[in-house]
């Protein structure tokens, strides 16, 4: 029996008082005592990551092992150490048992018995209510002390002030910082010189060799915006002047897996905090005309330009730097899509140009909706992207097969005990005997519930992806009738709906979809659903109107 340990803290502080090491321990005793092995390289370990959230790398790891059915038993602590969400708990718990998996905590092992499964719930539900106290009054207390007056809001210091290093959050020991507060009042100044624009405040630093507040060369449109916005400035310092939501794109959209960031939106005036007085170093009136002078600007700004119509627009990548490609016109009739990665310096804070070429806006919109017609004219094609996802063809003949075979052996097995059972009780076979014959045959028993439990899921499963098929296809129905005569309009929105992702190289071209599986996803664009997604091989078949370099990928995102 291959065995794992699974151990996890939630803060550095922790880490440093070895309270991990003091899990694994107690773990080593409970494996040992049990009689089990358990090797170095089954240790996974998650130091400092909260139990609140899933996206954890040894959790991660654990998990592929046991999808791979490379593990029997998993040992944990407790099951706060698992997850402190009850829900979490029991979809891993759920999972790894699925792959043939079970887990079994150190300080209250569990059974598959109603009250040993009621109390796990129990605790989990208690811990998922202690972490959310505890959140809560973490809150309240920072809220009291920042309307007292007694902290800062910000972990790092603005540019242009410094903290005292004992007490970097005290208001009291905030004090300018000569130097780069002259700095501060000059970017003020040259802002509002007639004609001047962030980016030139930029060069104008970078050639008198000022380094950015992070210390580089160039200094970037955002960092000089959020400090000819920020009013401490004035003197004034505030708390809550950002409000932060789910994110509505991806960090970077070649990129779709990893750590998810909430989105920050400036809060309403109103809402902020008012914290504590600071030394100002632009005049009130100055901060207003820079405002309204950003405000102005803003409204001219190239984004604005509606002139000219870009189907793809904000959907292609460039395949070489994968940065995010914009729309560009040259000579005033010549459209198209240039990766970011080609501008200057201060837009990109790289040292090197990307080297790919600009892509022919016009030539890139007809394949793609080529492409995407096609696609929409032959939905089977996506449902065989479908099959392959789930592991093949659904034959619910075999399934049913494999089910009766399982339930004439649980049967069998039946039939056997009680013969059994009438053979000791006529004294036939000692008492030893029976006992060890009855457990192998309540073993073989247990498996074969385990069998015919797993079977149900992968039926279950194969059920709903045969009703995700016959959406797809309906969905495809629904819309073939109207590609021939839309317009572009009703193009842009068909495409913002279906198409995750177009990525340019010199060479060729990706294109990465999305099919709504449901009638109610067909009105979301797809950009608010990044939960789960899965990354299929390319699709079968050559499509009529698609290039030979212009390879096709299906993202299905279930929903």
């Amino acid at each position: 029996m291959r065995v794992a340990a699974y151990i996890r803290v939630s803060t550095s502080r922790q880490v440093r008082l070895q309270t991990i090491e003091q899990q694994l321990e107690r773990v080593l005793g409970y494996v040992r005592q049990k009689g089990w092995q358990l090797l170095e390289e089954d240790v996974y370990r998650d130091d400092g990551y909260s139990g609140t959230s899933l996206k954890r790398p040894a959790l991660d790891a654990l998990r592929d092992r046991a999808r791979m059915r490379e593990l029997d038993l998993v040992v944990v602590l407790s099951p706060d150490r698992l997850a402190r969400n009850y829900v979490h708990q029991m979809v891993l718990i759920e999972e790894l048992e699925n792959d043939g998996c079970r887990v079994e905590f150190v300080e209250r092992p569990m059974s598959s018995e109603p009250n040993d499964q009621l109390l796990l719930q129990i605790r989990g539900a208690v811990a998922e209510y202690e972490r959310t106290l505890l959140t809560e009054r973490m809150r309240r207390g920072k809220l009291a002390k920042l309307k007292a007056g007694l902290l800062l809001p910000w972990v790092h210091t603005p540019y242009g002030y410094r903290t005292d290093p004992d007490r970097p959050r005290d208001p009291a020991g905030l004090e300018l910082d000569e130097a780069k507060a002259a700095v501060v009042g000059e970017i003020f100044a040259m802002y509002l010189e007639e004609g001047e624009s962030l980016f030139g405040v930029s060069r104008r630093l970078k050639a008198r060799g000022i380094p950015s507040p992070r210390g580089r060369k160039v200094w970037t449109v955002s960092t000089l915006r959020g400090i000819l916005t920020n009013p401490i400035y004035t003197g004034r310092i505030y708390a809550g002047r950002m409000t932060y939501r789910p994110p509505q794109i991806r960090r970077s959209a070649t990129h779709p897996i990893g750590r998810s960031h909430d989105t920050g939106i400036p809060a309403p005036p109103e809402e902020w905090t008012f914290v504590s007085s600071a030394q100002p170093i632009v005049s009130q009136e100055h901060f207003e005309l820079v405002k309204e002078k950003l405000s102005k600007n803003k409204s001219f700004a190239r984004r604005n330009n509606k002139s000219n119509t870009y189907l793809l627009r904000a959907l292609v990548s460039c395949g070489r730097c994968e940065l995010s490609c914009i729309a560009r016109t040259v000579n005033r009739k010549n459209k198209y899509y240039v990766c970011s990665g080609k501008g200057k310096q201060i837009h990109t804070g790289r040292e090197k140009k990307c080297p790919s070429r600009f892509a022919p806006a016009d030539q890139l919109d007809e394949v793609v909706w080529k492409d995407l017609c096609e696609v929409l004219t032959h939905p089977e094609s996506i449902t065989e992207a479908l099959q392959r996802a789930h592991g093949g063809h659904w034959l619910p003949q075999e399934l049913r097969a494999r089910r009766e075979n399982i339930r004439a052996g649980g049967a069998a097995l039946k039939r056997q005990l009680e013969r059994l059972t009438e053979a000791y009780l006529a004294e036939i076979i000692p008492l030893g005997e029976y006992e060890r014959r009855r457990r192998d045959l309540e073993q073989r028993e247990q498996a074969l519930a385990s069998q015919e439990q797993q079977l149900q899921t992968q039926a279950d499963q194969r059920m709903e992806l045969a009703g995700v098929a016959s959406s797809v296809e309906d969905f495809c129905a629904r819309v073939r009738g109207s590609l021939e005569n839309a317009t572009f309009e009703q193009k842009r929105q068909l495409v913002e709906l279906l198409i995750d992702r177009v990525i340019v190289t010199d060479e060729e071209v990706e294109i990465r979809y999305v099919i709504p599986t449901s009638p109610s996803s067909e009105k979301v664009r797809f950009c608010h659903l990044r939960s789960d997604y899965l990354r299929n091989p390319p699709l079968s078949g050559e499509h009529q109107g698609r290039p030979a370099n212009a390879p096709c990928e299906a993202w299905l995102s279930q929903r």
